[in-house]
């Protein structure tokens, strides 16, 4: 056998002789060269196709609640736009270099930022996108029928067996009974029962998805549509449910003032109570208002008494008991006698003996020895409960068992007509000067029920009058969402539980002829997760069926072939 070698052209690339030499000399490959294999691309539709399935699993589901549980730390710990605006202010002023970073991400109003939002509803649409599925999938299992017995029961993890002298069709309507008795969906299925049991289990599962969805439109509902305002109420005096009567009052994007409920109330008087002796000395034992509230313009005055944490529920609005002070009767004249002010002046608690701080404000009624007219101003320390000369500047018990009010006194421009706003709880001093004694000092004096202070240089005088009023301080609040809120909480604990205890598991009960006519009876058992109920369950329903069908003694064994009969060949004996 002889071998021809070829050579590569002249116009060849070079190299391609040696590439075309195999060992039985050189040769020119003709075949195609194949491409590299191509992948599909997913194009517009399917990249969305695969985001919605990853946004309606289950593991970001849990992802995003994840998230919505930690963004909403930010919101517990840094002070909130819309619950406290000073607090904000005051953590700017402190934080100078950290608060612009928190402006930029927006934790200063966490629930209504743009991060915070997104989570919301990626959540939202996600438990939607897990429940329409699985929810029409169950609606399907429910119309349909527990599947038949498998050929072979003892491959199951839970089975029994034994013989009974029963007909076959006997023991399947026996097995029927017992299993619908016990609550099984079951059904006939050839020579065998059917039944299936815990479809409790994915409602359990539906509801608390379901429930979650209604949490989460009741919190959104809650903070689009909340009021919440608070009042500071004088014994004697009232409150209509209008915005211009709140101390201080905040809502939500989607309120408007004709939401509001059309009511009023007034304070008739505040009782509170107090451990006199003993280590609890001083602790609060009863804290109530008595007050008379109507619904609408022309309601019928109706009496009720509010407690701490027993609130008022007037058409959907509750008032709460939250606050509570003294506020002493304080008349000032001027220096002809005539009273300019005359009204109780709610002070604001200082700790928990109710030691209290506040001011008084008197906006005309004084003319300095140069005849030009000032503003008055005092700032007022009241003690409930005075210890005496010599003692502290400090209440020593909450109840009015001797009370004390500390006057200072001012004269000048209380600023209230420079259009900026200020609180009725302080006093601007900025051009204020003090009045001096005759010792060249601030005037000061502490002043028991009826004294009277008074000022130099014929400015008039001060008298803490014998009446001391209480006040109390309430919130009222409507939550529209709040019903709901509480209703999925409680459908979501049930649904939880109910998917954590209840076990779906599927029995069969096959009945046959064996073959020495007696009845053969087969139970098995499976459940969707490895658990010891289901032999337990299995053995209970198997006692149960053995009772109503008893079972039979077991086949004797086969006699041994005398000599006289003829041996029977084994199965396939011929043939071999």
């Amino acid at each position: 056998m002889s071998t021809t070698s070829k050579t590569a052209p002249d116009n060849a690339p070079d190299g391609a002789e040696e590439q075309g030499l195999g060992d039985a000399g050189a040769q020119l490959s003709t075949a195609p060269r194949e491409e590299p294999m191509s992948m599909p691309t997913l194009g517009v539709i399917g990249w969305a196709r695969w985001f919605w399935r990853q946004l309606t699993s289950m593991r970001v589901a849990l992802l995003l609640l994840l998230l919505l549980s930690l963004g909403a730390i930010p919101g517990s710990l840094i002070p909130q736009t819309g619950v406290d605006a000073t607090k904000v202010d005051d953590f700017r002023k402190a934080h100078t270099a950290l608060a612009p970073i928190y402006d930029k991400l927006g934790l200063f109003h966490v629930y209504s930022s743009v991060w915070f939002s997104a989570i919301y509803i990626l959540l939202f649409v996600s438990l939607i996108g897990c429940i329409v599925p699985r929810t029409w999938q169950f609606v399907g299992q429910l119309r349909g029928r527990p599947p038949g017995a498998p050929k072979r029961l003892t491959r199951l993890p839970a089975y029994t067996t034994w013989r009974t002298t029963a007909e076959p069709e006997e023991v399947r309507r026996t097995a029927l009974a017992l299993l619908k008795k016990r609550r099984f969906r079951a059904h006939l299925v050839g020579d065998a029962v059917a039944a299936e049991k815990g479809y409790a289990r994915e409602v359990g599962n539906l509801a608390f998805h379901i429930a979650l969805i209604v949490m989460l439109l009741a919190f959104a509902s809650g903070q689009l549509y909340k009021s919440d305002g608070t009042k500071l109420i004088v014994e004697g005096d009232g409150f209509a449910n209008s915005i211009l009567q709140y101390d201080d009052f905040k809502s939500g994007s989607l309120f408007t003032n004709d939401d509001l409920v059309p009511f009023s109330f007034d304070l008739k008087d505040f009782t509170g109570t107090y451990e006199l002796t003993g280590p609890n000395r001083g602790t609060p034992r009863t804290f109530q208002a008595r007050i008379t509230y109507s619904k609408g313009a022309y309601g019928k005055e109706t009496a009720a008494t509010v407690k701490v944490n027993k609130p008022l529920d007037i058409d959907g609005a509750k008032v709460y008991l939250v606050s509570h002070g003294y506020a002493p009767v304080i008349t000032v004249r001027d220096g002809d006698g005539k009273v300019v002010f005359h009204d109780a002046v709610p002070l604001l608690p200082l700790d928990g003996n109710v030691t209290s701080s506040g001011v008084v404000k008197v906006m005309d009624g004084y003319k300095n020895p140069k005849g030009v007219s000032e503003q008055l101003g005092f700032q007022a320390f009241f003690l409930p409960t005075y210890g005496g000369k010599g003692s502290t500047m400090l209440s020593q018990f909450p109840a009015l068992l001797s009370p004390m009010l500390a006057v200072n006194a001012y004269h000048g421009d209380l600023g209230v007509d420079s259009g900026l706003p200020q609180s009725v709880y302080q006093l601007d001093k900025s051009h204020m000067k003090e009045f001096k004694d005759s010792q060249g000092k601030l005037l000061k004096k502490q002043l028991t029920p009826g004294q009277t202070m008074t000022l130099p240089d014929g400015a008039g005088s001060v008298t803490f009058d014998k009446e001391i009023k209480e006040w109390a301080g309430f919130e009222i609040v409507q939550e529209s969402g709040a019903g709901w809120a509480l209703g999925g909480a409680t459908a979501a604990i049930f649904g939880l539980a109910a998917s954590l205890f209840i076990q779906r598991r599927r029995v069969w009960v096959r009945a046959a002829p064996g073959p020495d006519g007696v009845t053969v009876v087969e139970m098995a058992g499976l459940g969707r997760s490895e658990s010891a109920k289901v032999p337990e369950e299995l053995g209970d329903l198997a006692g149960a069926l053995y009772d109503r069908a008893p079972g039979a003694p077991a086949p004797d064994a086969a006699p041994a072939p005398s000599a006289d009969s003829p041996a029977v060949p084994a199965e396939g004996a011929e043939k071999q």
